[in-house]
């Protein structure tokens, strides 16, 4: 059975957006190898539109190699966008989910292969809800922001974590690696 990983950018005090963080060669090196190791991702509209800014990349490379290694991996990694608006795709490894969330997630995660990677906030939400995240890589960056989307926004139910593993950055930056610590099933 495969692993759902919420990997996702915030600032220390909480919000997150495409705009939040401090990207360098080091964090755009961290995030290739993900998706290297990831047999697809998970995007709502918004942010899959917002990624197709790399496509643009792959067209005019950056002078930053990690920049380049970066767009070519998410090029290759199998794209699936939940939306209610979008009613077609021109990335070829980008496909409209078929399905909804739980359904094809649940789907996804019985089939055999590498881990699947969601990487919308709004998604993250919704599958947090649905008690179907198996880990989260949560990159912390070290500003506040102040303002913002706050990536735990609508959550209104304790949700205990375990602290796998850590990752520091040389930017300050810190990856933290937790799993959802599952509540024990009642007795009958």
């Amino acid at each position: 059975m495969r692993k759902l990983i919420a990997a996702f950018n915030m600032t220390l005090d909480g919000f997150c957006d495409h705009t939040a963080g401090l990207p360098d060669e080091e964090i755009h090196q961290h995030y290739t190898e993900l998706l290297r190791n990831g047999d697809a991702i998970l995007y709502g509209r918004i942010t899959f539109e917002l990624m197709e800014f790399w496509r643009s990349i792959l067209e005019n490379p950056s002078e930053q190699k990690s920049m380049n290694d970066f767009a070519i991996a998410i090029d290759r990694i199998p794209k699936i966008i939940f939306s209610h608006t979008l009613e077609k795709v021109d990335w070829e490894s980008a496909t409209i989910a078929k399905r909804d969330l739980k359904n094809e997630v649940l789907e996804l995660k019985q089939q055999s292969g590498k881990n699947i990677l969601v990487g919308s906030r709004s998604l993250i939400i919704q599958l947090l809800k649905l008690n179907l995240i198996d880990e989260f890589q949560l990159c912390i960056h070290p500003m506040v922001e102040g303002k913002g989307l706050a990536l735990f926004e609508d959550i209104h139910k304790r949700i205990n974590l375990k602290l796998l593993n850590t990752k520091i950055l040389g930017s300050g930056a810190v990856i933290l690696y937790y799993q959802p610590k599952k509540k024990p099933e009642k007795k009958q």
